[in-house]
């Protein structure tokens, strides 16, 4: 089986290049040309734990190619997925125009039957789009192409994303005809053969799962948040708190983990999303509106710890940062609170040493040089005042207490991922605050 997938961002490339290793003919489209030369070269765009040496495997083997025509994509294939971007909106609604254009696209170039599988993340009712802006370019050549659409929403977490893939918990797929069944069947036969479930219903069901998913586990995180936010001002510790109830079979223990917030490219955009369409169809959303809330003040909430710990007297400190990414294993700087925490304290004539294992490149590229970036950990410390740990890379789990109390002008560590274990930090004479913890 051949098929295309257009787009080769986070989604389409790790997709492309995990269906190649399974034995699935790819090829992979792109209207960016020097993305596409790169690719080609076993270069990808996009930082992933695995994805470079497999990509590298499957152009060697013949398996995976790139192009910048769709047409030339598509030739064979019996199966096109569209894993384009879907932005907000400024409404906070998703933005369908390149998944609309895909469509219009594959309308113009099929020339036998397609299957038409949307991979992005799409408000339900986007299929019935897809397959009105096919049939539309059909009916415009004049020609009577059988054709059928489907969701298969993705669930890769960035970090894990080539395990998410090649292990899934589940595969959701939405179909409405026997035929796109078969060939989603097919398709995915090498994981069902591995025990991995597939789940077919109805495509708005589909398309709604996504959304859901993502919405319950910001929903966890910023709940937990609030728990551990509460924690602090009763004298509770809310990773007691967290064991306590996760140890509940019916709650579980993940993403019970307080921080600073939520970013990266899914949760803040599927939520605002959700929270769109629900306002479309007539229904306020007020838990997820109630989840946003806690998420943006929460991604203030070490700036803020180090307003108070300072009594506002700021102005001219130097911060140094651990981490710039919204999470480990990833160079996503997409709604990372520290993009949120540079701005603040920038606000507050502060300067920013910083350090990432990953993101460095990336945080340039968004920022430019606004902050200062460090060769290493301890770099970012030199001749700072305090030191804010905001990304929770293995590189910072066992600092040298005694080199970085040292160093610091104040012994100050914020701890916005609950890394560190406050009483050892103490016991080498720096002060420390985390989340929800005294």
């Amino acid at each position: 089986m051949k098929i295309t997938i257009v787009g080769t961002g986070y989604v389409g490339l790790v997709t492309g290049t995990c269906f190649a290793e399974m034995g699935t003919d790819v090829c992979c489209v792109d209207v960016n040309e020097s993305k596409i030369e790169s690719l080609k070269r076993g270069i990808p765009p996009i930082y992933e734990q695995g994805l470079e040496a497999m990509l590298r495997s499957n152009i060697a083997k013949g398996r995976l190619s790139f192009t910048t025509s769709l047409a030339e994509g598509m030739e064979e294939a019996e199966v096109v997925f569209s894993a384009v971007g879907t932005p907000p909106d400024e409404d906070g609604s998703a933005d369908l125009h390149y998944v609309l254009e895909v469509a219009r696209e594959v309308g113009r170039s099929m020339q036998s039957y397609v299957l038409m599988v949307t991979k992005s993340t799409v408000p339900v009712g986007t299929a019935r789009k897809v397959k009105a802006a096919i049939a539309e370019e059909l009916a415009k050549r004049g020609v009577d192409i059988p054709f059928d659409v489907a969701s298969n929403p993705e669930f890769l977490k960035e970090g894990s994303a080539i395990k998410d893939f090649m292990y899934p918990e589940r595969i959701v797929v939405g179909v409405e005809s026997e035929k796109a069944k078969d060939v989603m069947a097919r398709l995915y036969k090498p994981f069902t053969l591995n025990g991995h479930p597939v789940l077919f219903m109805d495509i708005p069901s589909a398309e709604m799962t996504k959304y859901a998913a993502n919405s319950m586990l910001a929903t966890r995180i910023s709940f937990m948040n609030d728990i551990a936010n509460l924690c602090e001002l009763v004298g509770a510790d809310v990773n007691s708190v967290r064991k306590g109830i996760g140890s509940d079979s019916r709650i579980g223990g993940k993403f019970l983990y307080p921080g600073i917030g939520y970013g990266g490219s899914c949760f803040p955009k599927d939520v605002k999303a959700l929270v769109k369409t629900a306002e479309q169809n007539g229904y306020a959303m007020k838990v997820l509106k109630a989840v946003e809330e806690v998420n943006a003040d929460q991604k203030t909430l070490l700036y803020r710890k180090f307003v108070k710990r300072f009594d506002g007297a700021v102005d001219g400190m130097t911060v140094a940062f651990w981490g710039l990414a919204f999470k480990p294993g990833t160079d996503d700087m997409r709604e990372a609170p520290s993009l949120v925490m540079i701005d603040a304290l920038a606000g507050a004539g502060c300067n920013v040493r910083a350090y990432d294992p990953i993101s460095m490149d990336e945080c340039r590229r968004r920022i430019g040089g606004k902050i200062t970036y460090c060769k290493d950990m301890y770099d970012a410390i030199e001749g700072a005042d305090v030191v804010f740990l905001v990304t929770e890379w293995t590189d910072f789990r066992f600092p040298d207490w005694d080199k970085v109390k040292s160093m610091l002008r104040y012994p100050v560590i914020f701890d916005g991922r609950n890394l560190y274990d406050p009483a050892e930090v103490r016991a080498h004479g720096l002060e420390y605050y985390g989340v929800g913890i005294l």
